[in-house]
């Protein structure tokens, strides 16, 4: 691989058929011989192959292998270069390269100095994917503050997937084992050209779901699909859906692939789950487990209660046997009492004759003059205050007099006595209650009539359509109305027994000047 760009002073030598005559080089003259003889037998080179082994460097330099199914190359990117990539190179990604080819003498191998790169092929589409995730993380719709935490138990869930896969299937079944909830299933295409219209679709709708309306709205939303190529995933790519899925008023979780597959949408929802059975499991808690816990934190409830009802009843009964008995603490101020007891007996004798002995000292020395002379003194003084005193005092009972005579007017008005003496009757029946509906009234009840003037006994008439007019009581006037003998009880009689006047009829009085009519 010479021609003759090469250093003709460095590379006769190596083309010379041996001898004495022969030069020798140093390990790196010739390392360095070789690396020019490369560099200047290629130019720019432009290589198809499939990334290797990818390592970026502290220093930011991406050193990786280009491989085909027979051959391998060293490469590296140098910094400025390798920040400018529109995409991550990854292990197992087709790409064109484009760069020099070039040896690193330290190591005696050659290498390609990549200036550009591409994505081959998936590249292609890889390189979209990059340019279109930057593009919406620029907008925010990736941000994390944007992204809402799960219901702990949602009622409903909603499943935008395909109605006829293996994926549904899954998510039911796991559905059913870990906590049994409503499943509402929103049928999709999951791949081809349409496949992202209707997941789109799928979204908004379980949004527009109104609360409480006849097709419940779903708590949490799994958008599923099953593993496949970056082609057959491609729909959870598309830039509606991934917008759908970050403007979702409901919690979302992404479920597309396997645990290695990443879509676009993975980024805007809200939990992103390695698998669509996975998704199932973080939407719903076990049911069993939670029973579990439950039973687990009520058992250290009562069995906490318990102790601290032990400990504090062990603490009173320790307190208790080190306080003292009642009759130890009462001993010392018995003692104490009865000692001031016989102190005071003797002291108090000892002041009367003290204060007795000043007062007859005092009354001696006293003028009778100057204390006649201050007895009229406070006699005129207490006189002066009683005039003072004496009208203060009748304005007081007025007024309160006043107020009396307002109130007892005032309950005069409000009590019932007053309408009794009007003309109207209270009734009241056997146990004492009033009556106010005819409802309560049975032909025999035994009633009391309170009038204005007293009370009187009465019979309910066994014909309620007869009324008070079969008592003698017509509607006719009182000087036209003859009274009708009735039986009089002998309850009713005066207690002198004398005959009649008042003693007989309805007018007939018993104890107390109050008649009864029966």
């Amino acid at each position: 691989m010479h021609d003759g760009d090469a250093s003709p002073d460095v590379d006769a030598p190596l083309l010379s058929e041996g001898g004495d005559n022969l030069a020798e080089l140093s390990v790196s003259e010739l390392a360095m011989s070789i690396k020019r003889t490369l560099e200047s037998s290629f130019g720019v080179v432009r290589v198809r192959g499939e990334l290797g082994r990818v390592t970026v460097a502290k220093s930011g330099h991406m050193y990786f292998d280009l491989k085909d199914d027979k051959a391998l190359i060293n490469a590296i990117m140098w910094k400025g270069a390798a920040g400018k990539l529109p995409f991550k190179a990854e292990e197992g990604l087709e790409v064109v390269a484009e760069g020099r080819l070039s040896t690193y003498p330290g190591r005696s191998n050659y290498q390609l100095v990549v200036e550009t790169m591409r994505p081959a092929g998936v590249g292609a589409l890889m390189q979209l994917l990059e340019e279109r995730k930057r593009k919406l993380a620029a907008e925010g719709l990736f941000d994390p503050s944007r992204k809402r935490d799960l219901p702990f138990l949602p009622s409903v869930i909603g499943v935008v997937t395909s109605p006829t896969g293996a994926v549904i299937r899954d998510i039911i079944h796991r559905v059913r084992d870990r906590f049994p909830v409503r499943v509402l299933v929103w049928p999709v295409l999951v791949q081809g050209e349409k496949a992202a219209e209707q997941i789109e679709a799928g979204i908004l709708g379980f949004n527009a779901l109104k609360a409480g309306g006849v097709i419940p709205r779903p708590d949490v939303i799994i958008v599923a699909r099953g593993g496949g190529s970056i082609e057959d995933l491609w729909a959870f790519n598309e830039e509606r859906v991934v917008r759908a899925a970050a403007a979702s008023g409901i919690p979302l979780i992404s479920a597309v692939g396997h645990e290695t597959d990443t879509t676009l949408i993975d980024f805007a929802s809200d939990k992103r789950a390695p698998t669509p059975t996975g998704a199932a499991e973080m939407a719903l808690p076990v049911r069993s487990e939670l029973i579990s816990l439950v039973d687990d934190l009520g058992g250290r409830t009562r069995r906490s209660l318990v102790r601290g009802v032990e400990r504090r009843r062990l603490q009173m009964a320790s307190v208790a046997a080190r306080l003292p008995k009642p009759e130890a603490l009462l001993q010392q101020p018995r003692q104490k009492f009865d000692v001031l007891i016989e102190r005071l007996s003797g002291a108090l004798g000892r002041a009367v004759s003290r204060k007795r002995s000043v007062y007859e000292s005092r009354a001696g020395r006293l003028q009778p003059t100057l204390l006649k002379r201050e007895i009229a003194n406070r006699a005129q003084r207490t006189a002066h205050l009683g005039q003072l005193l004496q009208p203060a005092i009748g304005r007081r009972l007025t007024d309160a007099a006043r107020r009396l005579e307002a109130q007892g007017r005032l309950l005069e008005t409000l009590s019932h006595a007053g309408v009794l003496k009007r003309g109207f009757a209270l009734v009241v029946d056997g146990s004492g209650q009033i009556v106010r509906s005819v409802g309560r009234l049975t032909p025999g009840n035994r009633v009391r009539l309170r009038l204005g003037d007293g009370e009187a006994g009465a019979t309910i008439d066994p014909d309620g359509r007869k009324g008070a007019a079969d008592e003698g009581e017509s509607t006719a006037p009182a000087s036209r109305r003859r009274p009708q003998k009735r039986p009089v009880d002998a309850s009713s009689e005066p207690r002198s027994g004398k005959k009649g006047g008042s003693g007989t009829g309805a007018a007939a009085k018993p104890r107390g000047g109050q008649g009864e009519l029966f």
